[in-house]
């Protein structure tokens, strides 16, 4: 459940009457002095390896409840060595839609500083837009610049402006880390005076100096000698780990988290129960959708197959309607509203879910939930903002079941990654109750790959391929394509084949089931690999893993800094079929080896040949993640490197064809 008019529902009501603070601009002429001593520094400071250090970073923010809230950053970094000049040299700054939130970029200035105090000055229109990938896989959208005249001692100095639309300074979230160290941070914040409330925060991962009154009506605060953030493969995500403040306006001072959390569940049931209100048309349709249904978890499927396929979720990308056509729609106060439309966004759809099973005869609750994808939940930290609406319980015997059917990719009996494993709070007028919510085995979120290709004389590798998406997969890549044209997805599928096998060549594509939660994302196309296999006087080698061909090791750095995560356990079916030339055949080929536990890991490859001895069959099974095992620490990072790195080299295996003497010679 998105935070929509639920959520609204539970938010601080101050937020509608405040009155605008307009801020200024930063002019790209207003700099900073150099101080000769910062243009003469030779070594880092923080951190004695840096290759760069950012010498301040300050953010002024003006509260501004009644629009949009804005930022103004200032960055002075010195680079030390060549690697800092090429890590500093490109400027990324991300803006876009991101969750629910619009931010836009604009502002921007940059100069760079020589060793001999020359300047160099951005020109404005050396700033465009570009979408990078990050390494957790997520693309983002940034405005992008190339330093001017940059090389080793010298400083470079960027602002800009970043207003993130129709936005309060309620619990964002200031960031005190880089990808370099930083010297100083500081940030001057004006909050709103609200009547009977204070700005409070919460320091995650560092430890920041205590708000200090400043001029007009800012407070600041400041960290210093901050180490960088680097990113890892696999790593948790980035506000586990890196030094953040929440601010928030509240007027509590101290709370016991057990009672906290105790009074919250109560108080978002009552706030809420209304919201599940079943009429006679609600209770009409839920008897008529579980007629004949013979067991308990075929009513709730029927009742979550409905939503999910007969109500239009206003709030999926993918509903072909515009912001303005949005806007325009009329709210829905009741589950009644919403069937009678047969429309309305993902909270809408859920709570007409609970309200079905409710008439149903289930006992359906609201289900606060934290987001494991952002940060992992600490009960400790009494703060309505690490849980949300998520998700409804029903109870179905002696045990509560969670269910999705607001996020349109999610199938019957799964949440999002995000929400599995995870401690959540099932709402309750007396007694709410945490639970973990299950999480999917290795067996639901499978990519399961066929091939049948032919090999030619010549090396060319030549057929059909297919590979199917279920599960966590499935949702992460329909939610990532569902707005994207038949074009847009077949180049993406193109570029991504490419990047692993250059000279491959793509035809009848097929992308099927972009739409359709209860089936899996299908790929399939025609392709052709020229120079697949290599060949050596009279003998090919052959890599018979072609689906992992050109993929490199999953950890390539020898150490470690943070923990290894894994989303959520997974499995792997491989299955390709490749008729051998006429007049080759296996030259005491070895299979590669299998290896792993079944308790967390299983890697099963198998090689053989059909009778006639026509064609090879290459079989691949993996999976990872049994018993819930994706979090891992530090010191098992050599272990699991070992693991991946082991079924790499497996993956990697080439075997031997050689070429018959009797076709040789007539040749």
């Amino acid at each position: 459940m998105t935070k929509t008019l639920l959520i609204l529902t539970l938010s601080i009501a101050f937020l509608c009457t405040a009155a605008l603070t307009p801020v200024p601009a930063l002019a790209g002429d207003n700099w900073r002095p150099i101080d000769p001593t910062d243009l003469a520094l030779k070594a880092p400071i923080v951190e004695k390896d840096a290759d760069a250090e950012a010498l301040f970073w300050e953010v002024r923010l003006n509260d501004d409840p009644g629009g949009d809230l804005i930022f103004n950053h200032y960055v002075r970094i010195k680079v030390f060595t060549d690697r800092g000049r090429e890590s500093q040299s490109k400027i990324d700054i991300p803006f876009g839609r991101f969750a629910s939130r619009e931010i836009k970029i604009n502002d921007i200035a940059a100069r760079t500083i020589k060793p001999d105090g020359t300047i160099v000055e951005l020109k404005s229109q050396d700033i465009f837009e570009r979408t990078i990938v990050k390494t957790s896989g997520s693309k983002v959208k940034v405005k992008s610049f190339a330093m001017p005249a940059l090389e080793a001692g010298c400083i470079i100095e960027y602002k800009w402006r970043e207003v993130r639309v129709n936005q309060s300074a309620n619990y964002v979230r200031l960031e005190f880390q880089r990808d370099i160290p930083v010297h100083r941070i500081t940030y001057f914040v004006k909050p709103y005076p609200f009547e009977g409330l204070a700005m409070s925060s919460i320091t995650m991962h560092g430890n920041a100096s205590a708000f200090k009154k400043e001029k007009e009506g800012f407070y600041s605060t400041t960290m210093n000698n901050v180490p960088a953030m680097h990113e890892e493969s696999r790593m948790p995500p980035e506000d586990q780990l890196k030094a953040w403040m929440l601010l928030f306006y509240t007027r509590d001072e101290k709370v016991d988290p057990e009672k906290y959390w105790f009074e919250l569940g109560k108080r978002v049931y009552q706030e809420t129960k209304s919201l599940l209100k079943v009429n006679d048309e609600v209770r009409q349709t839920g008897a008529t959708l579980t007629e004949g249904a013979k067991t308990d978890d075929e009513k709730i499927e029927r009742l979550f197959t409905f939503c999910r396929t007969k109500i239009k979720n206003i709030s999926d990308d993918a509903s072909g309607l515009t912001p303005e056509e949005r806007k325009k729609l009329k709210e829905n106060k009741s589950p009644a509203d919403t069937l009678k439309r047969q429309s309305g966004n993902s909270s809408d759809i859920d709570l007409l879910f609970a309200a079905l099973a409710t008439a149903a005869g289930y006992d359906a609750r609201i289900v606060l939930a934290p987001n494991r994808g952002d940060l992992f939940f600490d009960k400790t930290i009494a703060n309505s903002y690490f849980l949300e609406p998520s998700n409804i319980a029903v109870r179905i015997g002696d045990q509560w079941k969670f269910y999705n059917p607001g996020f349109s990719h999610i199938p019957v009996g799964m949440l999002r990654w995000q929400e599995e494993g995870t401690q959540s709070l099932i709402t309750d007028s007396k007694q709410p109750v945490w639970m973990t919510t299950p999480m999917s085995s290795a067996d639901k979120s499978l990519i399961k790959r066929t091939a049948r290709l032919k090999l030619s004389e010549d090396g060319t590798l030549e057929g059909e391929m297919e590979i199917n998406y279920s599960g966590h997969f499935a949702i992460d890549m329909k939610e990532e394509i569902d707005e994207e044209t038949a074009d847009q997805r077949e180049e993406a599928l193109k570029e991504e084949i490419k990047a692993k096998l250059s000279t491959a060549e793509l035809s009848g594509i097929r992308i099927e089931n972009v739409s359709d939660s209860s089936r899996p994302l299908t790929h399939a196309y025609h392709i052709r690999i020229p120079g697949y296999a290599q060949r050596t006087g009279k003998r090919l080698f052959l890599r018979p893993a072609v689906f992992q061909h050109g993929a490199g090791p999953l950890f390539s750095t020898s150490e470690r800094k943070y923990q290894v995560y894994f989303h959520y356990p997974w499995s792997e079916s491989d299955e390709v079929i490749i008729e051998l030339p006429p007049g080759y055949s296996l030259d005491n080929a070895d299979a590669p080896a299998s290896f792993g536990s079944p308790e967390i890991s299983q890697y099963k490859p198998a090689l053989s040949v059909t009778t006639d001895g026509r064609s090879l069959i290459y079989k691949r099974q993996f999976f990872f993640g049994g018993g819930g095992h994706i979090l891992f620490p530090v010191t098992a990072y050599s272990q699991l490197k070992s693991y991946f790195d082991q079924l790499h080299k497996q993956d990697s295996h080439a075997i031997t064809l050689k070429q018959t003497a009797a076709a040789a010679s007539s040749n």
